[in-house]
């Protein structure tokens, strides 16, 4: 049985603590964001500052070559955002 992961814009998010994969690993490409800080909401810790980067998912290809664009946003939806435009771009749209 398939597992099945959290779709967002019809492609996977799948976390791992502070890392967030988004894409499919049949595309070209995937994009990892890394969350650098919290801040405090009410009782719930939001991610703040996050890393994001666009990676190639070709694992043949040399090591300085696999991240293909860098960026830095305030909150998880600017990231989404970009990340989703990102793949939108290189890989078409999701179904």
């Amino acid at each position: 049985m398939p597992q099945e992961f959290f779709l967002y814009k019809g492609r996977p998010l799948v976390r791992n603590k502070d890392t967030i994969y988004y894409g499919r690993m049949s595309d070209p490409y995937v994009v990892m964001m890394q969350i650098k800080s919290h801040r405090d909401f009410s009782d719930l810790s939001l991610a703040d500052d996050i890393s994001i980067q666009m990676m190639a998912t070709d694992l043949t290809l040399p090591p300085q070559k696999l991240i293909i664009k860098r960026a830095e946003k305030k909150g998880l939806y600017q990231a989404l955002d970009i990340a989703s435009i990102w793949l939108d771009r290189e890989c078409g749209a999701a179904n």
